[in-house]
């Protein structure tokens, strides 16, 4: 209804010093020359949700649903950025590409620049688990078939779309990337009902700045994810 004030994101763990958020994909998480005339960012919910300053550890895409970290105050922030610089944060995303990776393990080390108007390229790597396949019934590119893979990736850098981009490199195009993926396969999965990009932020672990705890966290896939995880079966660990 017009009007009617934005829904809260889910709280996937709070304290008094950082929070991790559910961010549902779609939802801008603050204003940046990418927002083309958005009004409806994440970061403001938040503020007004908890009531209280809030201040972003780190980003994600806007098509990307996922854990969002965050903190209270300055320092558990300051803290918390400094975890992530020296790789101390567990970051673990599900995504579905085209094609099927030769190797069940393997990492991407491509350099990429910082996106628009930063064209400094810099060092960025991307390890990557190939957690199960399918096949189905749909001609692509002269086969009679598609084949697709999920994966387990997991950025030891934090360049700009960079598992999106490292996809692209090696021609596993993340489905439902309208930017960097292949628009015939996107289109194969809005005709099964797949709407959104299939990147989603499952889990994040590290240690509380504060209290020395360590702290994991796995953000629940929302319908449609869901429907895509089925055409790979059971997949344990997903």
């Amino acid at each position: 209804m017009e009007g009617e004030a934005p829904s809260a994101l889910a709280v996937l763990f709070r304290d008094d010093a950082l929070a991790v958020v559910d961010k549902p994909a779609g939802l801008m998480v603050h204003d940046s020359a990418l927002a083309r005339g958005e009004t409806d960012f994440a970061a403001d919910r938040l503020r007004e949700q908890f009531s209280r300053p809030i201040f972003l550890v780190h980003r994600l895409d806007r098509a990307t649903s996922g854990c969002l970290l965050l903190a209270f105050d300055r320092d558990i922030a300051s803290a918390l950025g400094k975890t992530l610089m020296v790789r101390d944060v567990e970051k673990d995303y599900l995504a579905v590409c085209r094609g099927w990776p030769a190797e069940e393990r393997f990492t991407i080390d491509h350099p990429l620049d910082g996106g628009p108007g930063k064209p400094v390229k810099k060092p960025a790597q991307t390890s990557f688990e190939r957690l199960a396949t399918c096949e189905l019934e749909m001609p692509s590119a002269g086969f009679p078939t598609s084949r697709y893979a999920l994966l387990r990736a997991h950025p030891l850098t934090g360049r700009f779309r960079q598992i999106r981009r490292h996809l692209k490199h090696v021609s596993h195009h993340l489905i439902g990337d309208t930017s960097h993926g292949d628009g015939r396969h996107n289109r194969a999965f809005r005709m099964m009902g797949i709407h959104r990009m299939l990147l989603h932020a499952r889990r994040l672990a590290f240690d509380h700045p504060a209290t020395g705890a360590r702290i994991e966290v796995r953000a629940p896939l929302d319908a449609e994810f869901a429907k895509a995880l089925v055409l790979f079966g059971d997949v344990p660990g997903a």
